[in-house]
């Protein structure tokens, strides 16, 4: 909570769920006030102290519930594949179990660099963060295609085709979120470790708004114009969407954040105050995906 982060290093991200959102200003670090440049009166922001509070416990209980639903949600599809027919057929729920389960393994390294420190380095802290976005943005496209038509009703040589292009898609898509990533005087790993107008960053942001409201909005009117895609939904196909409506609180919240630092927006005490808790929620609860989402696809399916 000391001084404030230069912007180049300002956000904390799914490592803390957010980071600090910090503009130049001076600082009294014996009082934790912030003087702001744009406004007389003193600025408290306290989000860091309650991060690295709640957010370990809050993932390692994630992991947890995500492993169980995710064991659970192979079992069934192990056990009765009969019973995974279109539109959530056995080769869509299988690929995004692995998402989940990719995205859930990496809770418990999470919690503890939040919790004590992030010393693995500057490698890691990428490697982490690719990781993370690769299963991410597999999801999303797996969602968004499995919307659009029947190419995952069998799992046949097309399929398999079009599964390879997917993550191997997804993993270009992540490879800017590990280059805009690092880590800050060796001890945190952060979202944002360059500038927020960067090239790595903005490909990221651009991909993070297209996979995580873009597509989205797309495929809602395009379900809502043409009935043919509406059969999905009538099938049960929409309980993958579950991914979307979690994350994109998220994405908003990151385009909120460019137009801030940016200074689109003009920022304001209340701004500095509690923006951070604002889009920490938001990415806490598309945290939440890879415990809700197995759980949710199971229920829909056998209830």
């Amino acid at each position: 909570q000391g001084p404030s982060i230069p912007e180049s290093q300002s956000s904390l991200d799914l490592q803390e769920i957010l980071g600090n959102l910090s503009y130049e200003g001076t600082e009294d670090i014996n009082d934790n006030v912030t003087f702001l440049d744009y406004d007389a009166a003193p600025c408290h922001n306290h989000y860091c102290p309650l991060f690295q509070r709640v957010a370990p416990p809050f993932l390692a209980v994630t992991c947890a519930v995500a492993a169980l639903g995710t064991g659970a949600l192979l079992v069934a599809l192990a056990k009765r594949p009969q019973a995974w027919e279109w539109p959530q057929s056995r080769a869509l729920v299988a690929q995004l179990a692995l998402g989940m389960g990719l995205f859930a393994v990496l809770l418990p390294a999470v919690a503890a660099g939040v919790g004590q420190g992030w010393h693995l380095g500057t490698g890691w802290c990428r490697l982490t963060h690719l990781l993370w976005h690769w299963s991410l943005f597999a999801q999303a496209l797996l969602v968004g295609s499995g919307s659009c038509g029947s190419a995952w009703a069998h799992w046949d040589p097309r399929s398999r085709r079009l599964a390879v292009a997917l993550w191997a898609g997804a993993l270009l898509l992540a490879t800017p979120a590990a280059q805009a990533s690092g880590t800050v005087s060796g001890t945190g790993c952060v979202r944002r470790s360059v500038a927020i107008l960067s090239p790595a960053y903005l490909l990221h942001l651009a991909t993070c708004l297209g996979l995580l409201l873009l597509l989205p909005l797309g495929l809602l009117v395009a379900t809502l114009a043409v009935p043919g895609l509406r059969a999905s939904w009538q099938g049960g196909g929409g309980a993958s969407w579950l991914f979307f409506g979690l994350w994109a609180p998220y994405g908003v919240g990151l385009a909120v954040e460019f137009l801030l630092h940016t200074r689109l927006l003009e920022p304001t005490c209340g701004t500095f105050e509690r923006f951070d808790h604002v889009l920490g929620l938001s990415e806490g609860l598309g945290v939440l995906h890879c415990s809700l989402g197995p759980p949710v696809l199971l229920l829909t399916r056998f209830c």
